[in-house]
């Protein structure tokens, strides 16, 4: 692992991969680090399968809500009220999710970028593996919102139905400590905001381990200590993509996944970026290896078109005037 570092740190650009001593497909995590790593589990990766469980099944209230509008009655205004509140249920679960997630992703990265990264990652590579299980979860649920745009639309309607003073009493703080009908009111509007503030983005949960990274890296000044341990984790799902023979689809589509949402991070608390000649991802080795492993059956969300997507829209300086002239347009063309 500290030739893995050492190596990175030439900042090579479009030069070797280099090797690593980790697999991350049969990494667990040992005993030292097995409380810690249960914590952070409960907390980041086990709510994944059932919030996308939940994303997946989502179904839209637009016609109900069309008649709504068109025809304001009391029979249609409940019909429109009763189809979305299961979607906001839903929206509340995920911002609490991403709640959770600020609070909770800088635990890890104590761990894993404080002192000494290699030795960090040589020694946690449960946790090593339980950040590659966040960043999976996040391309998943991003991909799978942006498939929902009417997310958006149901969730504007309940919130015009809370200006008008309709809300449910379920969704008051306590039962506990009684408060007036203003006051649930006024708590359930507040928060009504704050979720809506969260889907406004296309990539909400992206943008959720975007801003809460580089906000650590610039409260700890660990730039580099972060960048270093990004860098291994796209280096470890490259490697495993393109050395090892009869690799099933599912863990193809896994570092596929990770690899490229470790280049997006890495991209926005890197000064100078992942797609500068000094950066230590190869970024056209990255490229490449996306269209041959596509060429295999791997599940759709992570197709070529979806994983390049994401590069595309959500890095920050792959249009930067220093971003050499050869990889922008193999990312943009791509």
């Amino acid at each position: 692992m500290g030739q893995l570092l050492t190596s990175l740190n030439l900042r090579g650009g479009e030069a070797i991969v280099p090797e690593l001593g980790f697999d991350i497909e049969t990494a667990t995590p040992s005993s030292d680090e097995l409380s810690l790593y249960n914590q952070l589990s409960q907390l980041l990766v086990q709510p994944g399968p059932s919030l996308l469980e939940a994303l997946s099944q989502y179904t839209s209230g637009s016609e109900l809500i069309r008649d709504a509008i068109a025809t304001p009655n009391p029979e249609n205004e409940n019909r429109a009220w009763e189809a979305v509140l299961p979607t906001v249920d839903m929206l509340r679960d995920f911002y609490e999710y991403a709640a959770d997630l600020k609070k909770t992703l800088p635990r890890l990265l104590d761990v894993l970028c404080q002192g000494n990264v290699s030795k960090n990652l040589e020694s946690h590579q449960g946790l090593t593996k339980l950040f590659a299980d966040l960043l999976d979860f996040v391309f998943e649920f991003d991909n799978l919102k942006m498939r929902n745009p009417t997310l958006q639309n149901d969730f504007s309607y309940y919130r015009r139905m809370l200006q008008r003073g309709r809300y449910s009493s379920t969704d008051r703080p306590s039962l506990d400590e009684p408060v007036s009908d203003l006051r649930s009111a006024m708590v359930e509007d507040d928060r009504a905001n704050q979720i809506s503030l969260f889907i406004a983005y296309p990539t909400p949960m992206m943008k959720c381990v975007i801003d809460t990274t580089t906000e650590y890296v610039e409260k700890n000044e660990l730039q580099k200590s972060v960048g270093e341990c990004l860098a291994a984790l796209w280096a470890a799902c490259f490697q495993t993509v393109s050395k090892k023979r009869n690799l099933n689809p599912e863990l193809s589509s896994f570092c596929l996944k990770v690899m490229v949402v470790s280049i997006i991070l890495y991209d926005h608390i890197d000064p100078n970026g992942a797609f500068s000649k000094g950066s230590p991802i190869n970024i056209k080795n990255s490229v490449k290896i996306i269209h041959t492993i596509h060429a295999l059956n791997i599940p759709k969300e992570s197709s070529a078109s979806n994983l390049l997507s994401a590069l595309r829209y959500n890095s920050k300086h792959l249009n930067d005037d220093s971003t050499p002239k050869g990889v922008k347009n193999m990312v943009l063309a791509a």
